[in-house]
């Protein structure tokens, strides 16, 4: 498997090229566009990796189906779905005008970025600051790894230039969806995007929700399967932002992507895969991450379709 992984990476160096940095955000802009790296943990323990799966970068928007999850566990189903949506957009993730009329929580899902800062006032906790660390935590546990933590350089640099954010939370507020300061709010999210994972911890928690809760290492449960079919079924609607219908043709299973070059894939009862390369296309996805899932699935038989 490990050769099949270094040969997939081949083909797909040369998408890199294709693709840019993310350099809204200065922190990220720079990262080497060149690196490629894969990660997978299968359910029958084995773990293969090629390229540059060592390097670390930050999570961004793949906090996103954990931010979900915390905000599952500390309120069920039915709380969350009634605050906000689970529908596709079919817009950017950062789009303002999801619609022309009042914006209502069925218009916005997890994994764009308004559901996903409205997610963060359902996390349980007498402040941000505890919120967040409680999020962190759980982002610990899920990849199995107390070393994850906050990138400070990223963090800053998202506080420094999340204009856009701001705009997106301010609407929020003025709709009633949050009522909670904006700016503490804001400051949880950003520091959610920062935390620092590389390939093997994105591929931990992408088996965590593949095994349906269970943890890798001693098979105990961690949380619910319903909130594992829950958050899947977001990802693969929602998750790789308005591409998510072409990777659910091409790839077929549940994914999330971030604009540090990160995707995590889920493959039900099979694996967790976890793939880095900064250089996105438009919609703010890895070029070459997801050519690779692309070949891997056609492989490997992947699919869930």
């Amino acid at each position: 498997m490990d050769e099949l992984l270094e040969e997939i990476l081949a083909e797909c160096k040369p998408f890199t090229s294709q693709g840019a940095l993310a350099s809204y955000i200065p922190e990220l802009a720079k990262a080497d566009p060149n690196s490629l790296g894969i990660y997978l943990v299968s359910s029958d323990g084995r773990i293969n990796r090629a390229g540059d799966y060592h390097k670390p970068f930050t999570i961004q928007s793949i906090v996103k189906p954990i931010l979900l999850l915390q905000a599952l566990m500390d309120n069920g189903v039915d709380y969350v779905r009634s605050r906000v949506g689970v529908e596709a957009t079919g817009k950017p993730f950062d789009a303002i005008n999801y619609t022309e009329q009042a914006l209502l929580s069925d218009h916005i899902n997890p994994m764009v970025n308004m559901g996903a800062i409205a997610i963060c006032t359902m996390i349980s906790g007498k402040s941000y600051e505890e919120k967040f660390d409680r999020l962190l935590e759980l982002t610990r546990l899920l990849a199995e790894n107390n070393e994850v933590c906050l990138d400070e350089d990223v963090y800053l640099s998202e506080k420094r230039s999340g204009s856009k954010n701001r705009a997106l939370a301010y609407l929020l507020k003025t709709y009633g969806i949050i009522q909670d300061d904006v700016e503490e709010v804001l400051d949880c999210y950003f520091r959610a995007c920062s935390i620092r994972v590389d390939c093997a911890d994105l591929a931990r928690i992408g088996f965590t929700l593949a095994s349906h809760g269970k943890s890798l290492s001693t098979g105990e449960r961690i949380f619910p399967a319903a909130y594992a079919s829950y958050v899947n079924a977001i990802l693969m609607t929602c998750g790789m932002y308005d591409g998510s219908g072409d990777f659910a043709v091409k790839v077929g299973v549940p994914a999330k992507s971030g604009v540090g070059g990160g995707i995590m894939a889920v493959v039900p009862t099979r694996m967790g895969i976890g793939i880095f390369s900064p250089a996105l296309d438009e919609k703010g996805n890895s070029v070459a991450g997801i050519r690779a899932l692309e070949i891997l699935s056609k492989k490997l038989y992947l699919s869930i379709f």
